[in-house]
C-alpha cells in the first residue's frame, strides 16, 4: 500500500519505483486533486482519500442508482478525480482491505473540512454505526482508519493549526483498527516514530510511504 499526504513528491510520478507494486493507494488530505489524478493514471491503482483542512468542501456529494454524481438533488462533478474514493464518514472495501476515515482538523479559522472535537465526535460515531453493520453483516472489523489530524497527543503539535482531536481516541476504541494512518503533521526532515494507541499503530504518512501488510488484518 502507497500512502501519501501533505506533501507533493514529483519524483513519486517520474520514477515510482517500488511504488509501482502497489495494490493500493491511500490519501489523508491536503494535496491537490490534480496530483491525486495523476497517481490514478501513473500506477493505475485504486486510491482512496479522506480530505485536509486545507481541500475544497466535499460534503453532500453521492452517486445515483444511475451512476451519476448528485449533489442537492442535482447532476454535478464531485471536485475528486475520476476513481478517487472519498471515505471520508464511510466504511470501503477496496484492495482486499476495509477502511474507514475521518477528514479534516481541529477548527481554528474559518474553512472547509474543519470541526469542533464535538462535531468530529459526532461523525466518529456515526462512523462507528456503520462500521458495526458491516461487521454484524460478515464478521469484518475495520483493517485501517484513515485520518487528516491525529489524536491529541498521539503525535500532534501543541500550536492550535495542528492539535489532534481528543475525540478520535473514542473513535478509535470503537473501530479498533490494527492501523490509523494521518497527515497534518510536517516532520519537517525530523523522524516520525509510530506511535500506539491502544493496540493501535497510528502512523504519520506525510510525504509518501510504501507498506506491506498482511491480509487480513482488522477482519475477524
Amino acid at each position: 500500500m502507497l500512502a501519501v499526504s501533505d506533501e507533493v513528491d514529483e519524483g513519486l510520478l517520474r520514477h515510482p519505483g517500488g511504488a509501482a507494486d502497489a495494490d493500493l493507494i491511500v490519501a489523508c488530505g491536503d494535496l491537490p486533486m490534480e496530483y491525486l489524478g495523476a497517481l490514478i493514471e501513473r500506477l493505475d491503482r485504486p486510491l482512496v482519500f479522506v480530505p485536509g483542512n486545507h481541500d475544497p468542501e466535499m460534503s453532500g456529494y453521492r452517486t445515483s442508482r444511475a451512476g451519476l454524481t448528485i449533489r442537492a438533488g442535482l447532476p454535478d462533478r464531485a471536485p475528486w478525480p475520476d476513481g478517487a474514493i472519498n471515505a471520508d464518514g464511510r466504511v470501503v472495501d477496496v484492495g482486499g482491505l476495509r477502511l474507514a476515515g475521518l477528514g479534516g482538523c481541529l477548527r481554528y479559522r474559518e474553512g472547509p473540512n474543519q470541526y469542533s472535537d464535538g462535531q468530529q465526535r459526532r461523525r466518529g460515531l456515526r462512523l462507528a454505526g456503520l462500521a458495526r453493520w458491516r461487521r454484524l453483516r460478515d464478521g469484518r472489523g475495520v483493517d485501517v482508519l484513515l485520518t487528516h489530524a491525529p489524536p491529541r497527543g498521539i503525535g500532534d503539535g501543541d500550536d492550535e493549526p495542528h492539535r489532534g482531536f481528543q475525540s478520535l481516541h473514542g473513535v478509535v476504541r470503537r473501530l479498533e483498527p490494527p492501523l490509523l494512518l494521518h497527515g497534518h503533521i510536517h516532520p519537517f526532515g525530523a523522524d516520525t516514530p509510530d506511535h500506539r494507541l491502544g493496540a493501535t499503530i497510528v502512523r504519520n504518512v506525510v510525504g509518501r510511504h510504501l507498506m506491506d501488510i498482511a491480509l487480513p488484518i482488522g477482519g475477524k
